[in-house]
């Protein structure tokens, strides 16, 4: 059985993810620690509960999901799982950071690339990964069958959407990864998403008004 804790990081306050099982396996996804301290709160509670890193994973690549690619990398040895077709962003994420006022150090490590369909195994949980383009390129999510779960990154957020005024977004592409891969789960689908707090698929339906 999985667990999931949730960091809130960086002055863009997005949502980092740590997923581990019963034997202490975790995966890190998108670590947007950016200061020193947020770094060393994301370490701390994966030294204090005995945690093992075994997977780095971005959902998509802009800045603010990828600032704490490269401590992870560092840190614990991890190469990174990406979709191809956010190679492009993650190259463009520091450029990105100086616009914003945030620079930061790029991961520059191997990356391993996840297709819709391929599965992430933590021990004997498995998260499956679809392509929700539209948001970014080569957005990707992950969802657990099993416990009902998806970590979503900006597909989804509870009563609104992703934006899709970045280079590579566009808005039909995004409300038809939606509709087709997120409301197909059952209603009672809980919803980790990349800024803000969860919700279900079943209160999406009948509560956002981008999609009702």
């Amino acid at each position: 059985m999985l667990t999931i804790k949730q960091f809130t990081f960086s002055p863009v306050q997005e949502n980092t993810y740590v997923i581990y099982n019963e034997q202490g396996w975790c995966a890190i996804v998108d670590p947007g620690c950016y200061f020193p301290e947020e770094k060393a709160e994301l370490n701390h509670f994966i030294e204090t509960q005995k945690l093992l890193p075994k997977k780095l994973l971005n959902t998509h690549c802009h800045l603010d999901h990828v600032f704490g690619n490269k401590f992870v990398h560092q840190t614990f040895g991890l190469s990174l799982h990406l979709h191809e077709l956010e190679k492009p962003v993650l190259n463009y994420a520091p450029i990105s950071g100086k616009s914003w006022g945030l620079p930061f150090e790029n991961y520059s490590g191997d990356l391993i690339y996840l297709n819709e369909g391929d599965q992430v195994v933590i021990g004997e949980d498995v998260l499956d990964v679809f392509l929700t383009p539209g948001h970014s390129p080569g957005s990707i999510v992950f969802y657990c069958k099993e416990q009902k779960f998806v970590i979503g990154g900006d597909v989804l957020f509870r009563e609104s959407i992703g934006r899709t005024d970045l280079p590579g977004g566009n808005h039909s592409s995004l409300l038809k990864s939606i509709q087709e891969k997120l409301f197909v789960l059952p209603d009672d689908t809980v919803v980790h998403s990349g800024h803000g707090p969860t919700t279900t698929i079943g209160y999406e339906k009948q509560h956002n008004p981008f999609l009702t």
